[in-house]
């Protein structure tokens, strides 16, 4: 199976742009790279202070969400233009690049794009390819998308036929962000939804009851284990009571029982907002295998959580990680310590060129420590960096 290995940046938010990074220097002069690469596991724990731009590349992931839909100039507009995705803006930062890679046995993968400023106030395409190599053949097959377009033309070139194309677009639209944040009680997930809305968990969870209701419906015994693993979190809870509204059978809400109460009917808006996250977040680890996306990207899942029930998130993640790749990002020292020192990177603002910079910890070179401290206490004691 093919999994993304890493990602090269230049020039977006946070990240600076350094004239210099072109593609054909990838595998020639890695340094030249050092700090705008990030190489992924199949769990990868991103760690740094606020602002350091742990977000920032949560968010690009989500560009390539609506990029994968043809809708990046939506995007581009939702974010305040392009003035605010390039590096300092258009004055400093003229362009963009993004080179994504994914490796599997005996073969490599590489998306290339480079946008560009345009007016008004948006981003075009400048360069766009995707490039093959197979182990043993010369040279890698390359495949040019062209230039001067506002939407990319990958799923275009994967519909006309070219495999290549077709491959690559699968391998990023399966690159999927969450965020369950909002759980205000004006927030999708607390209100009525389309029963059918139910293919897949959508990014804020806002389709949470219909989707319960299709694996309750299809797959039981992933069910009842999202169920069993919320009573660990919320030892009243019982069950919910996914059943279409009384006024509108065309949609359904996430009711739910209490032990021991069984003729009282509790709604979203009874749920508090670390429990309503916790239930989205256990449907999505612990969803189907088949449903699972290739990479799940999550920002801060700890987010209002109890420590206990960070121990439970960090123990699904382990799970799925052994089913898809992770990437998350946490400000919590209780789920740092449930991660290894090879799973993390560390985000980190450099004050000298005012840019975000990643790297990954020394595990040789942090031998002692790791043997007299936790991974949480050398973040603590700035041994790892990511601190303020």
């Amino acid at each position: 199976m093919d999994k993304l290995k890493q990602i090269c940046l230049n020039g977006y938010k946070s990240v600076r742009y350094d004239a210099e990074l072109i593609r054909s220097s990838v595998d020639a002069d890695p340094e030249v790279h050092r700090g705008k690469t990030i190489e992924f596991g199949d769990i990868t724990v991103l760690l740094g202070a606020n602002g350091a731009g742990k977000s920032n590349l949560v968010s690009f992931f989500k560009m390539l969400n609506f990029m994968t839909t043809g809708a990046l100039q939506e995007y581009i507009g939702r974010e305040g233009g392009s003035d605010c995705l390039l590096h300092y803006g258009r004055q400093v930062t003229p362009r963009m690049q993004a080179e994504i890679e994914f490796t599997a046995t005996g073969r490599r993968t590489r998306y290339m794009m480079t946008l560009a400023d345009a007016a008004p106030d948006t981003l075009i395409f400048t360069n766009e390819a995707v490039e093959f190599h197979q182990e043993g053949l010369p040279r890698p097959q390359e495949v040019v998308l062209g230039a001067g377009h506002r939407e990319s033309r990958l799923k275009e070139c994967a519909d006309g036929g070219d495999r290549t194309c077709k491959v690559i677009y699968g391998m990023l639209a399966g690159c999927r962000t969450y965020q369950f944040h909002d759980t205000s009680p004006t927030a999708n997930i607390r209100k009525a939804g389309y029963i059918e809305d139910a293919d897949y968990l959508r990014a804020d969870s806002g389709n949470l009851a219909a989707y319960l209701l299709a694996v309750k419906q299809a797959h039981r015994e992933y069910y009842d284990r999202i169920v069993q693993t919320i009573r660990l979190a919320f030892p009243q809870f019982e069950d919910f009571v996914l059943e279409p509204s009384a006024r509108n059978e065309n949609y359904i809400l996430l009711n739910w029982r209490e032990k021991g109460r069984p003729g009282y009917l509790f709604g979203p808006h009874q749920l508090s907002d670390g429990t309503l996250r916790f239930m989205a977040l256990a449907t999505l680890f612990l969803q189907p295998v088949h449903k699972l996306p290739s990479v799940i990207i999550i920002d801060e899942p700890e987010l209002g959580l109890h420590p206990y029930a960070v121990t439970v998130l960090a123990s699904m993640v382990q799970s799925a990680g052994a089913r898809c790749q992770v990437i998350l990002s946490t400000q919590s020292t209780r789920l740092v310590d449930e991660f290894d020192l090879g799973q993390i990177v560390v985000v980190e603002r450099n004050e000298q060129l005012n840019c975000t910079r990643c790297h990954r910890p020394d595990a040789k070179r942090l031998e002692d420590w790791i043997q007299r401290y936790t991974t949480s206490e050398l973040w603590e004691k700035n041994v790892l960096g990511g601190r303020p």
